[in-house]
């Protein structure tokens, strides 16, 4: 079978800039960052005290007791953006069809809160048992699994884990798998809920956590903020979604991926280049062709200098002609979901014609010498754009889109 071109005809999200896409939209186009200080636990014995959470979230609006004492706080989101995606896909599930879906996710950490609050009942409180349940739970394919118990879909599901590029490796997976014939429709993306405090606090001991806001790309940054959310894409042929008239936001067109063989947290330049340009070849895309990057962006030292040496190896002269930013600085660093997040900004704006942002930028960094679109967003028809996640690990990948 000839490789099949892939729309996306579906998106989902719930994030700290609001509970579906078009709050998430208007948000990002308005440059107005989600970051504030953390309610849902005590930080009071923590370094920082900012991230950007999910707020005005009830679970029983969208779950009845018995299926929300099934779910971590991270599975119910990839439940309540998978649905938004079927949803606004249009799609009428057939018994063929059933059998003819994939579902991709990607979650760096599962369960978290979970996790954490039953090793507090054994280690902390001596507890002999904790919840039957605990196990079910934690498990970071727990979101994948029942997304396919609740639309019936009896095709592949798999959870993939690799830190922060957890989502755009399950989205390119997916994508591939679209393309090339071995299913026919794909629901791929990831999901994220690290605020507890055990983690917090190893987050702490790594001292790449703002302790104010989020600041990619200004000479004054001084690291990421955490986040969570998830985010939900529907992949199919696009001549099919034609056939049916569905609403096509974008054409994904490439995907690229690679390691460094480096460090286990230092980024190198060679590894993020070689996927930016992998995702270039899958696409058959050239540099040229390519008007934005949503990048990484995660407002450390290390990765945003890094990054800007990596975009301008993968793409030379033009390099300087290329819009850049980090829409991380407002709906914060979702680690397994945050190329979910991300990849559905980058379809918006190529859907809407407007480049989100870099907010709270103050003060530009000669190390980061790139057009970061600094705190406005930017009314822009492009024709492609590529969506970057790189994870601690040298793990790099990389999504290509283009507008229909």
């Amino acid at each position: 079978m000839a490789p099949r071109r892939v729309g996306i005809t579906g998106l989902g999200v719930i994030s700290a800039l609001g509970h579906d896409i078009a709050s998430f939209w208007n948000a990002l186009v308005a440059g107005r960052p989600a970051i504030a200080p953390i309610t849902s636990i005590d930080v009071s014995n923590v370094r920082f005290q900012n991230g950007a959470e999910v707020r005005d979230y009830d679970p029983g609006r969208h779950f009845e007791p018995a299926q929300a004492d099934l779910l971590d706080r991270f599975a119910q989101f990839a439940l309540v953006a998978a649905r938004q995606a079927v949803r606004g896909s249009g799609l009428v599930f057939t018994p063929e069809l059933r059998q003819r879906t994939a579902i991709v996710t990607g979650s760096s950490v599962g369960g978290q809160s979970t996790q954490d609050a039953q090793f507090l009942e054994v280690y902390g409180r001596h507890s002999p048992r904790v919840h039957p349940l605990t196990i079910p739970r934690i498990m970071p394919n727990a979101g994948a699994s029942h997304i396919s118990m609740e639309l019936g879909i009896c095709g592949p599901a798999l959870t993939v884990s690799t830190a922060c590029a957890s989502s755009n490796h399950a989205i390119g997976q997916a994508f591939w798998m679209v393309r090339d014939g071995a299913v026919e429709l794909a629901i791929a993306g990831g999901s994220e809920t690290p605020f507890s405090f055990g983690f917090l606090k190893a987050w702490e001991a790594m001292r790449v956590v703002a302790p104010d806001t989020c600041r990619p790309f200004s000479r004054d940054r001084r690291g990421l903020i955490l986040g969570e959310g998830a985010a939900m894409l529907v992949l199919e042929p696009l001549e099919r979604a034609r056939a049916r008239g569905a609403a096509v936001y974008a054409e994904i067109v490439g995907f690229g991926m690679s390691s460094d063989g480096g460090h286990i947290t230092t980024p190198s330049t060679d590894g993020p280049a070689r996927a930016m340009l992998a995702a270039l070849g899958d696409g058959n895309i050239s540099a040229e062709a390519v008007g934005y990057i949503n990048a990484h962006g995660t407002g450390t030292a290390n990765n945003d200098s890094t990054e800007t040496r990596a975009i301008r190896q993968a793409f030379g002269a033009h390099a300087g002609k290329l819009a850049v930013s980090s829409t991380k600085s407002m709906h914060g660093h979702a680690l397994g979901a945050a190329g979910a997040l991300e990849a559905v900004a980058t379809v918006l704006a190529l859907r809407h014609a407007t480049l989100p942002p870099t907010a709270n930028f103050t003060t530009p960094d000669p190390q980061c010498d790139l057009d970061v679109i600094p705190n406005q967003s930017r009314a822009t028809e492009i024709g492609c754009a590529l969506s970057n996640a790189f994870a601690f690990g040298g793990l790099n990948a990389v999504l290509a889109f283009r507008r229909v």
